[in-house]
């Protein structure tokens, strides 16, 4: 299984995700670091461990169609280039800029897609990174996304946003059903993990990967923690 750590851009600050509320998002408090800056909060995750993708989130690009971190981001993919960097910014075109960067992933996440972009996804490439997002009241953009999995790429991310930087715990009956539903896809969870036990559960129900932020920042997840699960050791 591997660790992915979550980085939720607004407005040049790295912030707090909480329960999907953004306009609520405020610069993030963290063990591992005391500034909120992309530059100082990458350093701290790799003091903890040699993580090779990281997960951003530009929210002023998946809230405002458009994006304040085009040169933020470059000068980040440019000084870490054996890192990957899986960048969601919603499906207004801000992609484009990032092209060239060969350590750069597009994620596409549904939230942003409205039905008359399935003609657009049916066009990629395999090589970019579904957000499937859930909200406490249920899917969120196009049905059609859902409910037509010829058109997923290989690497599926379920993200629950009501369990974003909370207590709840994943939503284990949907990553559950999506295991057991389509087992050739790579499914990643996102969203409420808290602890070493959550891994564990989730590699049982057949998770490949994991999104993580709060735990990480709050030190739930230990540097031990992290190296065991790495190292598939779930015992």
């Amino acid at each position: 299984m591997q660790i992915i750590p979550v980085i939720d851009l607004k407005d040049h600050h790295v912030v707090h995700a909480v329960r999907g509320n953004r306009a609520e998002y405020a610069p993030v408090c963290s063990s591992l670091c005391k500034e909120p800056s992309i530059d100082r909060v990458i350093e701290a995750f790799l003091s903890l461990y040699d993580f090779k993708v990281f997960y951003i989130a530009d929210l002023n690009a998946i809230t405002a169609c458009e994006s304040v971190h085009q040169s933020l981001l470059l000068d980040v993919f440019s000084r870490y280039p054996d890192r990957r960097f899986w960048v969601d910014s919603g499906n207004h075109g801000v992609q484009r800029h990032y092209q060239g960067c060969a350590n750069y992933l597009p994620v596409i996440g549904s939230e942003s897609l409205i039905d008359d972009d399935v003609e657009h996804i049916e066009r990629l490439p395999d090589d970019f990174v579904l957000s499937l997002d859930y909200s406490a009241n249920g899917r969120l953009g196009s049905s059609l996304i859902f409910d037509n999995p010829k058109l997923w790429p290989n690497a599926i991310i379920i993200m629950t946003l009501a369990q974003v930087g909370s207590e709840l715990g994943p939503d284990f009956a949907k990553l559950d059903y999506y295991c057991r539903e389509f087992p050739e896809k790579r499914i990643i969870a996102a969203g409420g993990i808290r602890h070493k036990q959550d891994l564990v559960e989730l590699q049982k129900i057949g998770v490949n990967d994991v999104l993580i932020a709060s735990a990480l920042h709050s030190g739930a997840l230990s540097e031990n923690d992290i190296k065991q699960i790495a190292n598939n050791e779930f015992e």
